[in-house]
């Protein structure tokens, strides 16, 4: 019975769970074997890297290339940058509340001379962000070097740009289009193959950090990251259930539809390994194909309300640890800058850390770039809350914007979050 239950196809939640049960177990007993089992993750994720770029291109040129007005890109693009300004704004505001009068670095009266700084070296020569490094960012070099870098924003814009032009081109550029079409389904037919592998790519990663880390640690992360995941929560609960709710949907029942992809996301502390298959999932909801192909990326690019929480708790906490008072001004610079550096993080090599160090650059020199040294060791166990965080923010945006833009079939997304499976949709019609 419990063989055909791991076999049945709604089971990959479960061999995940499975699998991190038992990486978190061998890390526990035996963390030396346990961190030669890290090669199973990277396997993993890369072959999903692998395939990102491909799906966000063929998706998006097929979807945009079907739209019957050029004009609704733009609009629907429109709609999804306010949104997420919106909702990521919001989050950098919470995570400066809670750091501001929480205090989680207080009382530690770090000297940033004392500080060994060899770990972040890399990080410390990081010049100022600004407002032409993000759009520059956007625009490849070449339209091969998109690909080849496998940047987001940047393979986006390529594939947004030939869905106009095919658009335009009308009837002459149907077989073209058709083609596209068929290499799209072919790459999700390759991405079922991938996930496959999902609960051994689980397994190899917890494995790895249980064994690095220990499970000890992992009880006792600190204050810092205890705020984190509490704001991180509270975020979730209220900030996107209130969303989801004005959408026509519950967050726990969209939580139990993307369970999978929770748990995949909780094991590689990275939300790429699931974007193929969160896009396959959201279509299936009744999501018109352009608006998933053209909103879910560029969320991942442009909506990181986990990340948003970890920059300003992180910046307030560096300070607070070094003595450094932060006025309501100071801290009013702070949003102001990682309202743009948060942004950027898609399109500059090294992601996050990066652009925390380039808001810390951006302050003029208010925070030392050298107190990010302070995180350097937790920044693992906040990973994975930062990445759940930015897995919901996007699900529950793309179901906002279709719901809004009335691209979404809403009795259709109710039966299936209600457990509804599509045979007895299909009886049903």
């Amino acid at each position: 019975m419990f063989l055909k239950l791991l076999n049945s196809p709604r089971s990959l939640y479960l061999q995940v769970l499975l699998a991190v049960v038992a990486g978190i177990a061998l890390g526990h007993y035996s963390p030396l074997f346990a961190v030669e089992m890290k090669p199973f993750g990277d396997l993993f994720i890369r072959l999903v890297r692998m395939i990102i770029a491909p799906i966000i291109f063929a998706t998006v040129v097929v979807g945009i290339a079907k739209l019957k007005h050029a004009g609704d890109v733009g609009r629907i693009g429109l709609k999804a940058l306010v949104y997420f300004e919106v909702l990521s704004t919001l989050a950098l505001i919470i995570g400066l509340l809670v750091g501001h009068f929480l205090h989680p670095g207080a009382g530690m009266h770090v000297d940033v001379k004392t500080l060994d700084v060899t770990a972040i070296s890399g990080f410390k020569n990081t010049k100022p962000f600004s407002t032409w490094d993000f759009l520059l960012g956007i625009v490849p070099s070449t339209v091969v070097d998109a690909f080849d870098k496998g940047d987001t924003l940047q393979v986006l814009l390529v594939s947004t740009l030939l869905g106009i032009a095919l658009a335009q081109l009308g009837e002459r550029s149907r077989a073209v289009v058709r083609v596209i079409e068929e290499l799209s389904d072919g790459l999700f037919r390759i991405v079922g193959m991938i996930m496959h592998l999902a609960p051994l790519g689980a397994f190899g990663a917890i494995a790895f950090a249980v064994g690095t880390y220990g499970v000890a640690v992992l009880a006792k992360l600190g204050i810092l990251v205890l705020c984190f995941y509490l704001t991180s929560a509270l975020f979730i609960i209220v900030g996107l259930g209130l969303v989801a709710r004005a959408s026509g949907f519950s967050l726990w029942q969209i939580a139990k539809y993307i369970r999978e992809e929770i748990f995949i996301v909780l094991a590689t502390s990275s939300t790429e390994p699931v974007l193929p298959a969160l896009m396959a999932k959201i279509e299936r909801l009744g999501c018109d194909k352009s608006m998933v192909g053209l909103v879910l990326p560029m969320g991942y690019a442009l909506n990181l309300d986990g990340s948003s929480i970890y920059y300003t708790l992180a910046v307030t906490f560096i300070a607070q640890s070094l003595g450094i008072d932060l006025g309501w001004t100071d801290l009013a610079l702070v949003l102001g800058v990682l309202m743009l550096t948060s942004k950027g993080a898609a399109t500059v090599s090294g992601g996050g850390f990066v652009a925390l160090a380039a808001t810390l650059a951006t302050i003029g020199g208010k925070v030392p770039v050298e107190g990010m040294v302070l995180i350097l060791g937790v920044d693992r166990f906040m990973s994975e809350a930062r990445a759940l965080t930015n897995l919901f923010g996007n699900t529950v945006a793309t179901l906002f914007i279709a719901q809004w833009e009335g691209a979404l079939d809403r009795d259709r997304a109710r039966k299936i979050l209600a457990g509804e499976e599509p045979a007895a949709l299909a009886t049903a019609a």
